[in-house]
């Protein structure tokens, strides 16, 4: 009697709590509190832009991006927000500012925008796991090139993560859409994120490509529009 052979079996990822959710915000509820925590963070670093940060935008209920809310497992407090738009629907905010180079116009962009998050101490983890949250949406959405625009210093934040200059050479430009701060233009690329991660033994391969982390729920399917769930 001949053996049966097991099928391969690929090796499930180790599971990881987070002592916060990142999901969604689909209700106006959920919008306000993404507003909250956004409107916080920047009165603390760019007050001149935090003036105009005050309610939701025009962009957050846009059909072609997604606010993203993190929130305390404990309490339900809002911990952080960061905003996506993609190019389906229109040019991203960015392109109010600046033209992008042709090469990168004929790609599949996301974009984010208005990153916020809390003072605590976790607020440097709830920020690791929005950007894993947002690579996780430019995966599934086929997003080729995630464009960001970055103050100094933070734009070292960003090349520590592999992201390169669009424009190199070019030095920081002012945006529209931020208060026409000077911003460092960035880019990167996803189809390679994995091997240059892994290649470079960075930090972040195993959070974001061995680990499975079930309290990022982004719940890929086509969704309804907002509710009009009343403000709490």
């Amino acid at each position: 009697m001949h053996a049966i052979q097991d099928a391969t079996v690929v090796p499930m990822q180790p599971r990881q709590r987070l002592p916060f959710t990142i999901r969604v915000a689909r209700s106006e509820r959920q919008i306000r509190r993404a507003v909250e925590i956004r409107h916080a963070a920047y009165a603390r670093h760019v007050p001149a832009l935090a003036e105009r940060l005050q309610a939701p935008e025009s962009l957050d209920r846009d059909a072609g991006a997604t606010v993203l809310l993190a929130e305390a497992r404990l309490d339900g407090a809002p911990l952080g927000t960061l905003r996506i738009q993609t190019n389906r629907e229109r040019p991203l905010a960015i392109e109010q500012s600046v033209a992008l180079p042709a090469w990168l116009r004929r790609r599949r962009l996301a974009e984010a925008t208005r990153l916020g998050v809390c003072t605590h101490g976790i607020g440097r983890i709830v920020k690791t796991m929005l950007f894993k949250a947002f690579y996780q949406y430019c995966r599934h959405a086929g997003i080729e090139w995630m464009v960001i625009g970055a103050r100094s210093p933070l734009d070292r934040q960003y090349e520590a993560l592999l992201f390169r200059d669009v424009f190199p050479g070019r030095g920081f430009v002012p945006l529209a859409h931020a208060a026409n701060l000077p911003h460092r233009i960035l880019g990167f690329e996803l189809e390679t994120a994995e091997a240059r991660w892994r290649q470079a033994a960075h930090p972040l391969y195993g959070p974001f490509c061995l680990t499975d982390h079930p309290d990022i729920d982004l719940h890929f399917r086509e969704e309804p529009a907002l509710t009009s769930e009343a403000v709490a």
